[in-house]
């Protein structure tokens, strides 16, 4: 049975947002992959390490999937909820899990990690990165790009010109060179986002809070209404997710 708009607010609303699994979106949305499959790089790098530090881990979720890790492998994160939410998963695995504000310095000495690693991390601290690498060691990291998921953003908020320029890879690879790093790979891809009912579109803007600040049904409801009226006479809200795959190395 078809689910009404009031069911659909309310199967959004009432998800558990925790974490940084999109499972419960199965059926509902779907996100093209990038082509360079960052979970597999993710765990060549991490066999082949001694130490490991990955960078706003969420919920663990992703660095869960490795097969093995170093000696020693670290992760942080800065939400309560994803913190215990990580230790669940990764303690297991002998990953130490550190509640960090995500604010330098990053709580590590110099030269500490031959691997650091993020994946969609939402600030970038190029110089602390540099710093706790060991000369020769590697980031690698899978970063969200510039306008990513705005046909969905701005729907809601209408035009945002000067968001649109924020997260330019090339802009961050100068950072990294100014930080002391060398740019040893920078590939970028645009995804296809299928968003198929507004229960999905509840979900994501109360998981990813950042894209539409302050987001509540209440406030939002005639705005979701002409959503789900739109999706049911055109089919799904089409956006475009933008990725790219990071690698830098410090120096010798």
């Amino acid at each position: 049975m078809t689910e009404t708009f009031d069911q659909l607010l309310a199967a959004g609303g009432g998800a558990d947002v925790s974490g940084w699994d999109f499972g419960w979106l199965d059926g509902r949305a779907t996100e093209e992959r990038p082509p360079w499959r960052y979970a597999q790089g993710l765990a060549d790098r991490l066999g082949r390490a001694r130490a490991s530090l990955d960078i706003q881990t969420g919920g663990g979720e992703v660095l869960a999937e490795v097969d093995a890790f170093p000696p020693l492998a670290v992760a942080t994160e800065s939400w309560p909820p994803n913190v215990e939410r990580a230790t669940r998963l990764l303690h297991p695995r002998g990953v130490a899990v550190v509640a960090d504000p995500d604010e330098p310095p990053l709580p590590f000495a110099d030269a500490a990690f031959d691997l650091v690693t993020s994946r969609h991390p939402a600030t970038i601290w190029w110089h602390e990165i540099a710093r706790v690498l060991a000369p020769g060691g590697t980031y690698f990291a899978q970063h969200v790009g510039p306008a990513s998921v705005f046909e969905l953003i701005e729907y809601f908020l209408g035009p945002q010109p000067g968001a649109r320029l924020e997260r330019d890879p090339e802009h961050e690879a100068a950072e990294a060179r100014a930080a002391g790093l060398e740019i040893v790979a920078l590939r970028t891809a645009r995804l296809r986002i299928e968003i198929h009912d507004v229960a999905a579109v509840v979900y994501l803007l109360r998981k990813v809070v950042w894209w539409v600040p302050g987001f509540t049904i209440e406030g939002y409801r005639e705005r979701l209404r002409e959503l789900h009226e739109r999706i049911a006479d055109e089919g799904p809200f089409v956006a475009h997710s933008t990725r790219h795959l990071v690698e830098a190395r410090r120096p010798v």
